[in-house]
């Protein structure tokens, strides 16, 4: 069984980050260590909300995870709180990723901004975090922040632009740079990668539900990782994604609930299981 480390914040009630990553990753059959960088009451959708900066606790289980000499396949990292934490992500890089995978979701932004709390220098120490992963799965409002560029704003861009934004996104460091929220048709969304090694582009779209949902992003990505370590290629591995964000996404749609709590991917976690043969 592979073996991965994820770092993410965990809230206690609403679906994103570890409450999302640990119960796919673990039901794809992927042992999934954690190690939480905060813990939350609710998350950010709710008002009110408690928070526990658990930055400090980040050390000591990095020092004795490597006094045990635990190995790993794979690093994934959503949402990171400061500059301090992204400098002590790195450090997991160093200590336990010479040959792990390492993937970064660089959550910090959408919509044209910036998220409550994080300003354009840490985007720009994102930027040095992203350039030592293998994978980076940013939207197109964190590629803009990540390479201090105008925003691509939704029907404003072609696929060149796109493809350029990946390109440099790759100059930054990263091997392969995932362009998420991609679209050049407004009934269709999707996303777009670049491979440096090959220089090959590759695209996918699904049609669109026009609802929007806190978590789904996390979603997206710990599906991805877990279909890497399944040994699927990185195609396979973003399709299976993409269709179960969106399938996910479709039966939350009808609730208004949805909304507050994130999305009901519970439910079809038998479905992406059969998918997988399992």
């Amino acid at each position: 069984m592979k073996r991965i480390i994820t770092i993410q914040d965990i809230s206690c009630l609403g679906k994103c980050s570890l409450t999302v990553a640990l119960p796919i990753l673990s039901a794809m059959g992927v042992e999934t260590c954690v190690v939480p960088t905060a813990v939350l009451s609710t998350h950010t959708m709710f008002s009110g909300y408690t928070f526990r900066d658990l930055t400090e606790d980040l050390p000591p289980i990095a020092d004795h995870w490597e006094k045990e000499g635990f190995r790993f396949d794979a690093i994934y990292t959503g949402y990171l709180g400061s500059k301090r934490q992204l400098g002590l992500v790195e450090d997991y890089f160093r200590r336990f990723g010479e040959n792990a995978l390492k993937l970064v979701d660089p959550v910090m932004a959408d919509n044209g901004s910036l998220y409550a709390g994080f300003t354009p220098d840490f985007a720009l120490e994102m930027a040095k975090l992203c350039g030592r992963a293998d994978v980076i799965l940013p939207n197109l409002t964190e590629a803009a922040f990540l390479l201090d560029r105008p925003y691509l704003a939704p029907g404003t861009y072609t696929e060149a632009q796109v493809a350029d934004t990946l390109k440099r996104l790759c100059d930054l460091g990263a091997k392969t740079a995932v362009l998420t929220g991609v679209s050049f048709d407004p009934g269709k969304i999707g996303f777009m990668s670049y491979d440096r090694d090959t220089g090959e582009t590759d695209a996918y779209f699904h049609s669109r539900v026009e609802a929007s949902f806190h978590g789904t992003g996390d979603i997206f990505a710990s599906v991805v990782t877990g279909g890497l370590m399944l040994g699927k290629s990185l195609g396979e591995s973003l399709r299976l994604a993409a269709d179960y964000t969106a399938d996910c996404i479709r039966i939350t749609a009808a609730d208004p609930d949805g909304i507050r709590y994130g999305v009901y991917f519970e439910a079809l976690i038998p479905e992406l299981l059969k998918k997988l043969g399992k």
